[in-house]
């Protein structure tokens, strides 16, 4: 039987009749049966949904209609993402009985695309982390190395397709959470740009920062994950218009010629040597390629960690008062309506949520919002500046995605400030809105994944693809 599912060898697979989609998702189960216990990247399965799936596409085939484009595929997904009739916890104790009613655009998008949603995976509480060890249902394992972190928020969804218990996965991004896990777990990972993917059904922690986007073993995978889930939706405002183009048949063209920024401010103090030397590794193949290397400077890159954990404070503190006991989730009974609100969230919100709430509560309170919420954004308009002038000279920017590689298990957890800064390198393109991969550039230590970073302009998701494409095909995750 295959060890690594692609999209299409399942398609394949299935074609030729080689195996069907029930028999292929109870053989994902199996896997999960075998290494959830230990990798803890599942909370939540579905196995009665997936087979009503399976069963579908298997109809399809005997009937010898086309398959979707996801036909068979099983697939894992973060579990802040909403699933009609699956427990949606959000990594959170307050919401540990919710069970959505609806499913989120991006699930729709994937059930009419023939894929078989396997389950839901832990995260960082309401994606807030760097670790997934903020998590009320225990921390994810790497499976790199079991003693280290995935990275966080959407460590259960990039250790799964890492430890191959799915084909692909759906994360999401508010500040890096989709790329620095990838990073840490050695598989690509993918942010659309802002409105690119529609955000309905998204559990929010920071609405004008999430994003959901796709996890694979390869970048075909990635750039048909993301065709599928792309696009207009009218029951998000945000979401945009412009065209989503044929990814896969972008991905193959020629980057020979193209100009690739480097910007000195992502090499600076705090990166490990031996990262440095994987990306300087991987910055060579690109000029083998024939890419021309830019050097290039963002100079407000210094002030994004405290302008984005300014922001998306901000916006948690806000769309975090709606879980107050009365309308869904934990409920603690008290005497009195005031002490109800405080034991319900006293108990139900972690320490690191309760954080936020507080930082974002301040920013945004009478005689700080100047000082520090309209500073924040007038600093975040500068931040993506910065990256238009760039894009003025060059194609796409090319970065570390993470300062070090995927550190122990409880190194960091009670060292917030420390925690904040692995995010360094990611949260410049979350607060510009533009779009950026992670994929794997080689291994140190012997096994730790290190992950080069591509950012391109706002919907070119296309340049991006056919860089990491080119990228990957040129041997970049073994440098």
């Amino acid at each position: 039987m295959t060890t690594t599912w692609t999209i299409d060898g399942v398609r394949a697979a299935l074609s030729e009749k080689k195996i069907s989609a029930r028999e292929l998702s109870a053989e994902f189960y199996k896997r999960i049966e075998a290494r959830n216990p230990e990798l803890n990247a599942f909370l939540a399965l579905a196995p009665e949904r997936a087979r009503k799936q399976a069963d579908k596409i298997d109809a399809l085939i005997a009937s010898g209609k086309p398959l979707p484009a996801l036909a068979g595929v099983p697939i894992a997904v973060k579990d802040v993402i909403s699933t009609r009739g699956i427990v949606t916890t959000c990594g959170s104790r307050i919401l540990q009985n919710y069970v959505p009613p609806y499913d989120a655009t991006a699930i729709e998008r994937l059930d009419a695309a023939g894929a078989i949603i396997l389950g839901k995976t832990n995260c960082d509480e309401f994606a807030m982390g760097s670790s997934n060890e903020n998590s009320a249902y225990g921390a994810v394992k790497n499976p790199a190395s079991t003693d280290r972190v995935p990275g966080g928020s959407s460590g259960g969804s990039a250790a799964a397709v890492a430890a191959g218990l799915a084909v692909a996965a759906l994360g999401t991004d508010t500040g890096g959470s989709i790329r620095q896990p990838g990073s840490f777990c050695g598989v690509p990972a993918m942010m659309g740009s802002y409105g690119r993917v529609s955000r309905y059904g998204l559990i929010a922690f920071a609405s004008s920062l999430d994003r959901i986007g796709p996890f694979a073993t390869n970048i075909k995978d990635i750039a048909a994950m993301l065709g599928v889930i792309a696009g207009r939706d009218p029951h998000d405002s945000t979401s945009t218009t412009a065209p989503v183009p044929d990814y896969q048949n972008e991905i193959v063209k020629p980057v020979k010629g193209l100009r690739l920024g480097v910007p000195k401010e992502y090499f600076g103090e705090g990166m490990d040597a031996p990262v440095r030397q994987k990306i300087e590794a991987g910055l060579e193949i690109y000029k083998k390629l024939g890419c021309e290397l830019v050097d290039i400077r963002m100079p407000h890159t210094d002030y994004a960690i405290a302008t984005y954990y300014i922001i998306a404070t901000a916006e948690a503190s806000s769309n975090l008062a709606r879980y107050d006991g009365v309308r869904f989730g934990l409920r603690v009974d008290s005497d009195s309506l005031l002490a109800m609100y405080r034991k319900t969230r006293g108990s139900g919100f972690g320490d690191e949520v309760k954080r936020r709430i507080v930082l974002g509560t301040y920013v945004l309170s009478a005689g700080y919002y100047d000082a520090y919420y309209l500073k924040g954004q007038k600093v975040r308009a500068l931040i993506a500046k910065d990256f238009r002038d760039a894009f003025e000279k060059v194609d796409a920017i090319v970065t570390p995605t993470s300062p070090v590689p995927a550190f122990r298990l409880g190194e960091r957890s009670q060292n917030p400030l420390q925690m904040y800064l692995a995010d360094i390198y990611t949260v410049t393109g979350s607060l510009a809105g533009v779009p950026g991969i992670s994929v794997p550039c080689g291994k140190v230590c012997g096994k730790l994944p290190v992950g080069l970073q591509i950012f391109g302009t706002p919907f070119d998701e296309a340049r991006v693809l056919q860089l990491a494409y080119a990228f990957e095909q040129a041997g970049g995750a073994s440098v």
